[in-house]
């Protein structure tokens, strides 16, 4: 019986694992692409200890853009949830079609130490 509950407690632990390995990148039917897009322009992320090399980046509405994550200094990375964007180490780079104006947080989607909640940017969509 104990050996019996030990199997299923490993299978289930199995099944969590592989539901939460995926990637989760697909295109978006709110105007956002994947790297299948061709990019007119190119916007390049750096960051090093709690910090990005910018407070702000520019983008263009509806123009095709591949962001470039460069890692500089520490384990970093970036997440704009409402553009659909995480980059790191694994995954540097994206071509993105923002859909709509405005100014988007930019967070380190990688805990980095004591200074990772204070590191912050925006990405400013403009029309």
């Amino acid at each position: 019986m104990k050996k019996g509950m030990a199997w299923l407690a490993a299978l289930m632990l199995i099944l969590v694992l592989a539901a939460c390995g995926g990637t989760g990148q697909s295109a978006e039917s709110n105007g956002e692409s994947d790297s299948n897009a061709t990019a007119s322009e190119e916007l390049v992320i750096k960051a090093s200890n709690y910090k990005f090399d910018q407070p702000e980046y520019h983008l263009k509405k509806g123009v095709p853009v591949k962001i470039v994550y460069e890692n500089t200094n520490g384990n970093h990375g970036v997440l704009v949830p409402e553009l659909n964007l995480q980059l790191d180490t694994k995954h540097s780079s994206k071509v993105i079609t923002p859909d709509k104006a405005g100014e988007f947080e930019m967070s380190c989607s990688v805990f980095c130490g004591s200074g990772h909640s204070s590191m912050i940017s925006k990405i400013i969509v403009e029309e």
